[in-house]
Protein backbone atom coordinates (compact mmCIF):
# COMPACT_ATOMS: atom_id res chain seq x y z
CA UNK A 1 0.00 0.00 0.00
CA UNK A 2 0.99 3.72 -0.51
CA UNK A 3 0.64 5.29 2.30
CA UNK A 4 -0.88 9.44 1.43
CA UNK A 5 1.54 11.21 3.92
CA UNK A 6 1.17 14.63 1.80
CA UNK A 7 -2.45 14.57 3.38
CA UNK A 8 -1.39 14.32 7.39
CA UNK A 9 -3.51 16.13 9.58
CA UNK A 10 -6.13 17.11 7.13
CA UNK A 11 -10.01 16.29 7.19
CA UNK A 12 -10.49 14.42 3.80
CA UNK A 13 -13.95 13.37 2.37
CA UNK A 14 -14.60 9.78 0.46
CA UNK A 15 -17.36 9.11 -0.56
CA UNK A 16 -18.08 5.90 -2.76
CA UNK A 17 -16.95 2.42 -1.22
CA UNK A 18 -16.14 0.52 -4.39
CA UNK A 19 -12.65 -0.72 -4.86
CA UNK A 20 -10.91 2.62 -5.03
CA UNK A 21 -12.69 4.52 -2.12
CA UNK A 22 -11.95 1.46 0.62
CA UNK A 23 -8.58 1.99 -0.87
CA UNK A 24 -7.69 5.68 -0.65
CA UNK A 25 -9.04 5.84 2.63
CA UNK A 26 -6.81 2.94 3.73
CA UNK A 27 -4.28 4.86 2.35
CA UNK A 28 -4.87 8.33 3.89
CA UNK A 29 -5.35 7.17 7.23
CA UNK A 30 -2.19 4.89 7.15
CA UNK A 31 -0.35 8.66 6.17
CA UNK A 32 -1.59 10.72 8.84
CA UNK A 33 -5.42 12.21 7.93
CA UNK A 34 -9.02 12.15 9.01
CA UNK A 35 -10.98 10.37 6.78
CA UNK A 36 -14.71 10.64 6.43
CA UNK A 37 -16.14 7.89 4.58
CA UNK A 38 -19.48 7.48 3.09
CA UNK A 39 -21.28 6.00 0.34
CA UNK A 40 -25.07 5.75 -0.57
CA UNK A 41 -25.61 2.22 -0.77
CA UNK A 42 -25.81 0.33 2.21
CA UNK A 43 -24.35 -2.97 0.46
CA UNK A 44 -21.05 -0.45 -0.02
CA UNK A 45 -21.54 0.38 3.41
CA UNK A 46 -21.60 -2.76 4.35
CA UNK A 47 -18.05 -4.02 2.42
CA UNK A 48 -16.40 -0.71 3.60
CA UNK A 49 -16.85 -1.54 7.16
CA UNK A 50 -15.84 -5.01 6.97
CA UNK A 51 -12.57 -3.56 4.78
CA UNK A 52 -12.05 -2.15 8.20
CA UNK A 53 -12.95 1.38 7.11
CA UNK A 54 -14.60 3.57 9.90
CA UNK A 55 -17.72 5.39 8.13
CA UNK A 56 -19.19 8.95 8.84
CA UNK A 57 -22.31 10.25 7.58
CA UNK A 58 -21.51 12.67 5.01
CA UNK A 59 -25.47 13.88 4.28
CA UNK A 60 -25.10 15.43 8.23
CA UNK A 61 -21.43 16.69 8.00
CA UNK A 62 -20.17 19.99 8.41
CA UNK A 63 -18.43 20.36 4.66
CA UNK A 64 -16.38 23.81 5.61
CA UNK A 65 -14.28 21.41 8.12
CA UNK A 66 -13.42 19.31 4.68
CA UNK A 67 -9.72 20.03 2.72
CA UNK A 68 -10.66 17.81 -0.28
CA UNK A 69 -13.74 15.37 -1.73
CA UNK A 70 -12.13 12.26 -3.04
CA UNK A 71 -14.81 11.37 -4.85
CA UNK A 72 -14.91 7.88 -7.12
CA UNK A 73 -14.54 7.99 -10.97
CA UNK A 74 -17.63 6.31 -11.42
CA UNK A 75 -19.51 9.32 -10.01
CA UNK A 76 -20.63 12.28 -12.11
CA UNK A 77 -19.08 15.36 -10.47
CA UNK A 78 -20.60 17.63 -13.20
CA UNK A 79 -22.47 16.24 -16.04
CA UNK A 80 -25.24 14.85 -17.03
CA UNK A 81 -25.85 15.41 -12.95
CA UNK A 82 -23.97 16.36 -10.54
CA UNK A 83 -24.01 14.14 -7.52
CA UNK A 84 -24.99 15.86 -4.02
CA UNK A 85 -21.55 15.24 -2.47
CA UNK A 86 -19.98 16.66 -5.09
CA UNK A 87 -22.58 19.71 -4.89
CA UNK A 88 -21.50 20.09 -1.12
CA UNK A 89 -17.79 20.32 -1.92
CA UNK A 90 -18.54 23.05 -4.19
CA UNK A 91 -20.55 25.14 -2.30
CA UNK A 92 -17.76 24.52 0.26
CA UNK A 93 -14.90 25.54 -1.97
CA UNK A 94 -12.64 22.10 -1.93
CA UNK A 95 -11.14 20.25 -3.83
CA UNK A 96 -13.13 17.15 -5.65
CA UNK A 97 -10.12 15.10 -6.70
CA UNK A 98 -9.62 10.83 -7.02
CA UNK A 99 -6.84 8.30 -5.79
CA UNK A 100 -4.57 9.06 -9.27
CA UNK A 101 -4.35 12.36 -8.29
CA UNK A 102 -3.38 11.32 -4.39
CA UNK A 103 -1.33 9.08 -5.93
CA UNK A 104 0.62 11.90 -7.92
CA UNK A 105 1.31 13.82 -5.08
CA UNK A 106 2.44 11.25 -3.34
CA UNK A 107 5.58 10.84 -6.16
CA UNK A 108 5.40 14.57 -6.46
CA UNK A 109 6.37 15.28 -2.78
CA UNK A 110 9.46 12.83 -3.08
CA UNK A 111 13.16 14.49 -3.87
CA UNK A 112 13.65 13.69 -8.07
CA UNK A 113 16.26 11.11 -7.46
CA UNK A 114 13.48 9.17 -5.30
CA UNK A 115 10.80 8.67 -7.74
CA UNK A 116 9.50 5.90 -9.65
CA UNK A 117 8.77 5.92 -13.57
CA UNK A 118 5.54 6.58 -14.41
CA UNK A 119 4.05 5.01 -17.54
CA UNK A 120 0.09 6.16 -17.89
CA UNK A 121 -1.83 4.93 -20.93
CA UNK A 122 -5.49 5.98 -22.02
CA UNK A 123 -7.40 5.51 -25.12
CA UNK A 124 -11.33 4.64 -26.04
CA UNK A 125 -9.95 1.36 -26.89
CA UNK A 126 -6.96 -0.69 -26.39
CA UNK A 127 -5.99 0.64 -22.42
CA UNK A 128 -6.27 -2.74 -21.26
CA UNK A 129 -4.21 -4.33 -23.08
CA UNK A 130 -1.68 -1.69 -23.52
CA UNK A 131 -1.21 -1.57 -19.91
CA UNK A 132 -0.60 -5.25 -19.58
CA UNK A 133 1.68 -5.65 -22.11
CA UNK A 134 4.17 -3.29 -20.81
CA UNK A 135 3.70 -4.66 -16.93
CA UNK A 136 4.56 -7.99 -19.10
CA UNK A 137 7.91 -6.19 -20.92
CA UNK A 138 9.12 -4.67 -17.74
CA UNK A 139 8.59 -7.29 -15.61
CA UNK A 140 10.37 -10.32 -18.38
CA UNK A 141 13.50 -7.44 -18.90
CA UNK A 142 13.77 -7.59 -15.11
CA UNK A 143 12.48 -4.07 -13.64
CA UNK A 144 9.75 -3.66 -10.61
CA UNK A 145 6.55 -3.20 -12.38
CA UNK A 146 3.95 -2.63 -10.95
CA UNK A 147 0.05 -2.68 -12.83
CA UNK A 148 -3.14 -0.84 -11.59
CA UNK A 149 -5.11 2.18 -11.85
CA UNK A 150 -8.65 1.05 -13.93
CA UNK A 151 -7.30 -2.34 -13.96
CA UNK A 152 -6.25 -4.74 -11.52
CA UNK A 153 -5.68 -3.08 -8.29
CA UNK A 154 -6.33 0.54 -7.56
CA UNK A 155 -3.59 2.51 -7.30
CA UNK A 156 -2.86 3.40 -3.53
CA UNK A 157 -3.18 -0.72 -3.47
CA UNK A 158 0.39 -0.68 -5.14
CA UNK A 159 3.50 -1.51 -3.85
CA UNK A 160 5.38 1.17 -1.81
CA UNK A 161 7.15 2.93 -4.26
CA UNK A 162 11.01 3.16 -4.52
CA UNK A 163 13.41 4.73 -7.04
CA UNK A 164 13.37 1.59 -8.73
CA UNK A 165 10.04 0.73 -9.59
CA UNK A 166 7.83 1.56 -12.78
CA UNK A 167 4.07 2.58 -12.17
CA UNK A 168 1.93 0.85 -15.45
CA UNK A 169 -1.38 3.37 -14.78
CA UNK A 170 -4.26 2.61 -17.10
CA UNK A 171 -6.35 5.48 -16.43
CA UNK A 172 -9.77 6.42 -17.63
CA UNK A 173 -11.19 9.67 -18.80
CA UNK A 174 -13.36 10.01 -15.38
CA UNK A 175 -9.35 9.52 -13.15
CA UNK A 176 -8.02 12.14 -15.32
CA UNK A 177 -10.22 14.79 -15.58
CA UNK A 178 -10.34 14.75 -11.90
CA UNK A 179 -5.96 14.75 -11.81
CA UNK A 180 -3.88 17.49 -11.53
CA UNK A 181 -0.68 16.69 -10.76
CA UNK A 182 0.35 13.38 -12.56
CA UNK A 183 3.53 13.62 -14.45
CA UNK A 184 3.77 10.94 -16.64
CA UNK A 185 7.77 9.97 -17.82
CA UNK A 186 5.95 8.41 -21.16
CA UNK A 187 2.62 8.90 -21.46
CA UNK A 188 0.22 7.08 -24.13
CA UNK A 189 -2.95 8.29 -26.01
CA UNK A 190 -4.13 5.25 -28.14
CA UNK A 191 -7.40 6.30 -29.99
CA UNK A 192 -10.15 8.02 -29.60
CA UNK A 193 -14.04 7.89 -30.14
CA UNK A 194 -17.70 8.58 -29.54
CA UNK A 195 -17.68 7.24 -25.73
CA UNK A 196 -18.93 8.75 -22.62
CA UNK A 197 -20.36 11.88 -23.71
CA UNK A 198 -23.21 11.66 -21.33
CA UNK A 199 -20.38 12.09 -18.64
CA UNK A 200 -18.62 15.10 -20.75
CA UNK A 201 -20.95 16.37 -22.46
CA UNK A 202 -19.57 16.05 -25.97
CA UNK A 203 -16.24 14.87 -28.34
CA UNK A 204 -14.29 18.17 -27.10
CA UNK A 205 -15.04 17.22 -23.40
CA UNK A 206 -14.19 13.71 -23.76
CA UNK A 207 -10.91 14.74 -25.67
CA UNK A 208 -10.32 17.05 -22.87
CA UNK A 209 -10.24 14.72 -20.49
CA UNK A 210 -8.11 12.00 -22.25
CA UNK A 211 -5.87 14.82 -22.58
CA UNK A 212 -4.85 15.81 -19.53
CA UNK A 213 -2.34 12.81 -19.74
CA UNK A 214 0.00 15.06 -21.11
CA UNK A 215 0.03 17.94 -18.22
CA UNK A 216 2.65 18.25 -16.20
CA UNK A 217 5.29 16.99 -18.68
CA UNK A 218 8.77 17.96 -19.13
CA UNK A 219 11.22 18.02 -22.41
CA UNK A 220 12.00 14.55 -21.40
CA UNK A 221 9.56 13.07 -20.95
CA UNK A 222 7.78 11.22 -24.00
CA UNK A 223 4.67 11.49 -25.79
CA UNK A 224 2.95 8.33 -27.52
CA UNK A 225 0.20 9.27 -29.73
CA UNK A 226 -1.79 6.45 -32.28
CA UNK A 227 -1.92 8.42 -35.28
CA UNK A 228 -4.33 5.70 -37.05
CA UNK A 229 -7.41 7.72 -36.39
CA UNK A 230 -8.47 11.14 -36.95
CA UNK A 231 -8.06 12.59 -33.49
CA UNK A 232 -4.82 11.22 -32.91
CA UNK A 233 -3.25 12.52 -36.09
CA UNK A 234 -4.58 16.21 -34.94
CA UNK A 235 -3.76 15.73 -31.53
CA UNK A 236 -0.12 14.89 -32.84
CA UNK A 237 0.49 17.46 -35.05
CA UNK A 238 -0.59 20.22 -32.68
CA UNK A 239 1.69 18.68 -30.21
CA UNK A 240 4.61 18.44 -32.75
CA UNK A 241 3.80 21.94 -33.93
CA UNK A 242 4.21 23.13 -29.98
CA UNK A 243 7.16 21.38 -29.77
CA UNK A 244 9.45 21.17 -26.52
CA UNK A 245 8.43 16.99 -26.10
CA UNK A 246 9.33 13.80 -27.52
CA UNK A 247 6.77 13.34 -29.75
CA UNK A 248 6.34 9.33 -31.31
CA UNK A 249 3.32 8.68 -33.37
CA UNK A 250 2.50 4.76 -33.39
CA UNK A 251 0.75 2.95 -36.41
CA UNK A 252 -0.33 -0.43 -36.28
CA UNK A 253 -1.21 -0.56 -40.28
CA UNK A 254 1.58 1.81 -41.54
CA UNK A 255 4.80 2.86 -42.64
CA UNK A 256 6.08 5.97 -40.33
CA UNK A 257 8.79 8.13 -41.15
CA UNK A 258 9.54 8.69 -37.57
CA UNK A 259 7.62 6.87 -34.93
CA UNK A 260 6.69 3.01 -34.35
CA UNK A 261 4.73 1.23 -36.77
CA UNK A 262 3.87 -2.06 -37.64
CA UNK A 263 3.98 -3.07 -41.47
CA UNK A 264 2.51 -6.75 -42.29
CA UNK A 265 3.23 -7.71 -38.84
CA UNK A 266 6.43 -6.63 -38.67
CA UNK A 267 7.54 -4.20 -36.16
CA UNK A 268 9.64 -1.18 -36.77
CA UNK A 269 11.30 1.43 -34.65
CA UNK A 270 12.43 4.98 -36.07
CA UNK A 271 12.20 6.76 -33.09
CA UNK A 272 15.70 7.22 -33.60
CA UNK A 273 17.47 8.13 -37.00
CA UNK A 274 17.94 4.37 -38.04
CA UNK A 275 14.59 2.44 -39.15
CA UNK A 276 14.75 -1.29 -36.96
CA UNK A 277 13.03 -4.17 -37.40
CA UNK A 278 12.15 -5.29 -33.64
CA UNK A 279 9.68 -8.51 -34.33
CA UNK A 280 7.40 -10.12 -35.84
CA UNK A 281 3.89 -9.71 -34.11
CA UNK A 282 2.61 -12.80 -36.64
CA UNK A 283 4.12 -15.04 -34.06
CA UNK A 284 2.27 -13.18 -31.14
CA UNK A 285 -1.05 -15.24 -30.82
CA UNK A 286 -1.89 -13.00 -27.97
CA UNK A 287 -1.92 -10.00 -30.32
CA UNK A 288 -3.83 -10.49 -32.98
CA UNK A 289 -5.04 -8.16 -35.79
CA UNK A 290 -3.98 -4.12 -36.62
CA UNK A 291 -5.85 -2.86 -33.05
CA UNK A 292 -3.69 -5.33 -31.19
CA UNK A 293 -0.61 -4.79 -33.39
CA UNK A 294 -0.79 -0.94 -32.54
CA UNK A 295 -0.86 -1.45 -28.74
CA UNK A 296 2.22 -3.26 -29.35
CA UNK A 297 3.55 -0.14 -31.18
CA UNK A 298 2.78 1.68 -28.33
CA UNK A 299 4.31 -0.53 -25.28
CA UNK A 300 7.39 -0.29 -26.96
CA UNK A 301 7.80 3.03 -27.77
CA UNK A 302 6.79 3.64 -23.82
CA UNK A 303 9.03 1.04 -22.82
CA UNK A 304 11.88 1.85 -25.22
CA UNK A 305 11.73 5.80 -24.14
CA UNK A 306 13.55 4.42 -20.75
CA UNK A 307 16.38 2.98 -22.56
CA UNK A 308 15.60 -0.97 -22.24
CA UNK A 309 16.96 -2.74 -24.96
CA UNK A 310 15.40 -3.17 -28.22
CA UNK A 311 16.18 -6.88 -28.45
CA UNK A 312 15.39 -7.45 -24.91
CA UNK A 313 11.41 -6.00 -25.33
CA UNK A 314 10.59 -7.21 -28.61
CA UNK A 315 11.40 -10.86 -27.20
CA UNK A 316 8.96 -9.96 -24.54
CA UNK A 317 5.94 -8.81 -26.92
CA UNK A 318 6.33 -12.09 -28.01
CA UNK A 319 6.24 -14.15 -24.53
CA UNK A 320 2.94 -11.83 -23.75
CA UNK A 321 -0.01 -14.57 -23.33
CA UNK A 322 -2.89 -12.14 -23.64
CA UNK A 323 -5.65 -11.25 -21.42
CA UNK A 324 -8.65 -12.32 -20.70
CA UNK A 325 -12.03 -11.27 -22.28
CA UNK A 326 -9.79 -9.14 -24.71
CA UNK A 327 -9.53 -11.39 -28.08
CA UNK A 328 -8.96 -14.58 -25.85
CA UNK A 329 -8.77 -17.93 -27.12
CA UNK A 330 -10.61 -19.97 -25.12
CA UNK A 331 -9.77 -23.70 -26.97
CA UNK A 332 -11.02 -25.26 -29.98
CA UNK A 333 -13.08 -28.60 -30.91
CA UNK A 334 -11.08 -29.73 -34.37
CA UNK A 335 -10.71 -26.85 -36.19
CA UNK A 336 -13.18 -24.86 -34.99
CA UNK A 337 -11.58 -21.79 -32.43
CA UNK A 338 -14.11 -19.90 -29.22
CA UNK A 339 -12.72 -16.36 -28.60
CA UNK A 340 -13.91 -14.65 -25.71
CA UNK A 341 -13.52 -10.69 -26.73
CA UNK A 342 -16.65 -9.72 -23.96
CA UNK A 343 -14.47 -6.10 -23.15
CA UNK A 344 -15.84 -5.28 -26.60
CA UNK A 345 -18.50 -2.94 -24.95
CA UNK A 346 -18.76 -0.71 -28.08
CA UNK A 347 -18.94 -1.04 -31.69
CA UNK A 348 -15.43 0.09 -32.36
CA UNK A 349 -13.96 -2.13 -30.11
CA UNK A 350 -15.94 -5.20 -31.93
CA UNK A 351 -14.61 -4.22 -35.06
CA UNK A 352 -11.31 -4.84 -34.36
CA UNK A 353 -12.05 -8.29 -33.99
CA UNK A 354 -14.19 -8.68 -36.99
CA UNK A 355 -11.40 -7.06 -38.73
CA UNK A 356 -8.82 -9.66 -37.58
CA UNK A 357 -10.87 -12.68 -38.43
CA UNK A 358 -13.03 -14.81 -41.03
CA UNK A 359 -15.25 -17.54 -41.12
CA UNK A 360 -16.99 -15.98 -37.64
CA UNK A 361 -19.74 -17.29 -36.31
CA UNK A 362 -20.73 -13.87 -34.00
CA UNK A 363 -22.26 -13.66 -30.48
CA UNK A 364 -23.76 -10.12 -30.13
CA UNK A 365 -25.67 -7.89 -28.03
CA UNK A 366 -26.77 -6.07 -24.72
CA UNK A 367 -27.45 -3.05 -24.47
CA UNK A 368 -26.42 -1.08 -27.35
CA UNK A 369 -24.36 1.82 -27.49
CA UNK A 370 -25.48 5.35 -29.58
CA UNK A 371 -25.18 4.12 -33.59
CA UNK A 372 -25.81 0.06 -32.57
CA UNK A 373 -24.18 -2.24 -35.12
CA UNK A 374 -24.54 0.23 -37.54
CA UNK A 375 -21.02 1.55 -37.98
CA UNK A 376 -19.49 -2.19 -38.71
CA UNK A 377 -21.62 -2.72 -41.80
CA UNK A 378 -18.24 -2.45 -43.75
CA UNK A 379 -16.69 -5.62 -41.97
CA UNK A 380 -20.00 -7.54 -41.94
CA UNK A 381 -18.23 -10.13 -45.11
CA UNK A 382 -16.82 -12.22 -42.35
CA UNK A 383 -19.67 -12.71 -40.69
CA UNK A 384 -20.97 -16.63 -41.40
CA UNK A 385 -24.10 -16.16 -39.14
CA UNK A 386 -24.51 -14.22 -36.46
CA UNK A 387 -26.40 -14.95 -32.87
CA UNK A 388 -27.80 -12.12 -31.19
CA UNK A 389 -28.66 -12.30 -27.26
CA UNK A 390 -30.06 -9.15 -24.79
CA UNK A 391 -32.56 -6.00 -25.01
CA UNK A 392 -30.94 -5.24 -28.83
CA UNK A 393 -31.53 -8.60 -30.48
CA UNK A 394 -34.54 -7.52 -32.50
CA UNK A 395 -32.85 -4.29 -33.48
CA UNK A 396 -29.53 -5.71 -34.29
CA UNK A 397 -31.48 -8.69 -36.33
CA UNK A 398 -33.21 -6.12 -38.63
CA UNK A 399 -29.17 -4.12 -39.44
CA UNK A 400 -28.07 -7.70 -40.14
CA UNK A 401 -31.16 -8.75 -42.26
CA UNK A 402 -30.65 -5.41 -44.24
CA UNK A 403 -26.80 -6.57 -45.45
CA UNK A 404 -28.09 -10.00 -45.86
CA UNK A 405 -26.14 -11.67 -42.93
CA UNK A 406 -27.82 -14.58 -41.18
CA UNK A 407 -28.71 -14.11 -38.40
CA UNK A 408 -30.88 -15.82 -35.39
CA UNK A 409 -32.49 -14.53 -32.06
CA UNK A 410 -31.30 -16.41 -29.21
CA UNK A 411 -32.14 -14.47 -25.91
CA UNK A 412 -29.36 -15.87 -23.36
CA UNK A 413 -25.63 -16.60 -23.81
CA UNK A 414 -25.46 -20.55 -23.40
CA UNK A 415 -28.22 -21.34 -26.20
CA UNK A 416 -26.33 -18.77 -28.59
CA UNK A 417 -23.30 -20.63 -28.09
CA UNK A 418 -24.34 -23.99 -28.45
CA UNK A 419 -26.46 -22.87 -31.96
CA UNK A 420 -23.17 -21.48 -33.14
CA UNK A 421 -21.27 -24.58 -32.12
CA UNK A 422 -24.00 -26.90 -33.93
CA UNK A 423 -23.84 -24.57 -36.91
CA UNK A 424 -20.16 -24.17 -37.18
CA UNK A 425 -19.50 -27.69 -36.77
CA UNK A 426 -21.78 -28.74 -39.59
CA UNK A 427 -20.56 -25.97 -42.13
CA UNK A 428 -17.61 -26.36 -44.57
CA UNK A 429 -15.75 -23.35 -43.49
CA UNK A 430 -11.71 -23.37 -43.02
CA UNK A 431 -10.93 -22.50 -39.51
CA UNK A 432 -14.35 -21.35 -38.64
CA UNK A 433 -14.66 -19.52 -34.85
CA UNK A 434 -17.03 -18.28 -32.45
CA UNK A 435 -16.59 -14.80 -31.34
CA UNK A 436 -18.33 -13.84 -28.38
CA UNK A 437 -17.79 -9.60 -29.19
CA UNK A 438 -20.79 -8.29 -28.18
CA UNK A 439 -20.18 -4.61 -29.06
CA UNK A 440 -22.84 -4.22 -25.68
CA UNK A 441 -22.83 -3.30 -22.26
CA UNK A 442 -23.75 -6.29 -20.47
CA UNK A 443 -26.35 -4.99 -18.06
CA UNK A 444 -29.15 -6.74 -19.45
CA UNK A 445 -28.14 -9.97 -18.75
CA UNK A 446 -24.87 -9.74 -16.71
CA UNK A 447 -23.41 -7.36 -13.96
CA UNK A 448 -19.97 -6.37 -15.90
CA UNK A 449 -18.55 -7.26 -19.19
CA UNK A 450 -15.54 -9.83 -16.99
CA UNK A 451 -18.98 -11.61 -16.03
CA UNK A 452 -20.09 -12.19 -19.06
CA UNK A 453 -16.73 -13.35 -20.46
CA UNK A 454 -16.37 -15.84 -17.86
CA UNK A 455 -19.74 -17.22 -18.15
CA UNK A 456 -18.81 -17.70 -22.18
CA UNK A 457 -15.72 -19.41 -20.97
CA UNK A 458 -17.18 -21.55 -18.74
CA UNK A 459 -20.27 -22.52 -21.52
CA UNK A 460 -17.20 -23.44 -24.58
CA UNK A 461 -14.93 -25.24 -22.24
CA UNK A 462 -17.64 -27.86 -21.10
CA UNK A 463 -18.22 -28.26 -24.88
CA UNK A 464 -14.29 -28.37 -25.64
CA UNK A 465 -14.63 -31.11 -23.07
CA UNK A 466 -17.23 -32.78 -23.76
CA UNK A 467 -15.84 -33.22 -27.49
CA UNK A 468 -12.18 -34.07 -25.64
CA UNK A 469 -14.15 -36.97 -23.43
CA UNK A 470 -16.28 -38.36 -26.25
CA UNK A 471 -12.65 -37.97 -28.57
CA UNK A 472 -10.96 -40.28 -25.69
CA UNK A 473 -13.49 -42.83 -25.76
CA UNK A 474 -13.36 -43.44 -29.30
CA UNK A 475 -9.61 -44.17 -29.46
CA UNK A 476 -10.20 -46.23 -26.30
CA UNK A 477 -12.72 -48.62 -28.64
Amino acid sequence: MIKAESFKGQNIAVFGMGRTGISACKSLRAGGANVFAWDDLQASRDGAEAAGVKLTDLTANDWSKFDALVLSPGIAHDLPKAHWSAQRAREAGIPIICDIEIFAREVEARAQDRRPKIIAITGTNGKSTTTALIAHILTECGRDAQMGGNIGRGVLDLDKMHSGTHYVLELSSYQLERTESLRANAAIFLNLTPDHLDRHGDMAGYEAAKKRIFNNQTSGDAVIIGVDGPHGKRIASELIAANGRRIVPISGRRSLGRGVSVIKGKLYCAMNRTVDMICDLNKAKALEGEHNWQNAAAAYAAVRSLDLDPKAIGKAILSFPGLAHRMENIGQVGRLRYINDSKATNADAAMQALKAYDNIYWIAGGVAKDGGIAPLVPYFGGISRAYLIGESADNFQAVLHKNKVPSKVCGDLERAVICATRDALSSKSDNPLILLSPACASFDQFKNFEIRGDAFREIATRIIDLFEAEKAKGNAA
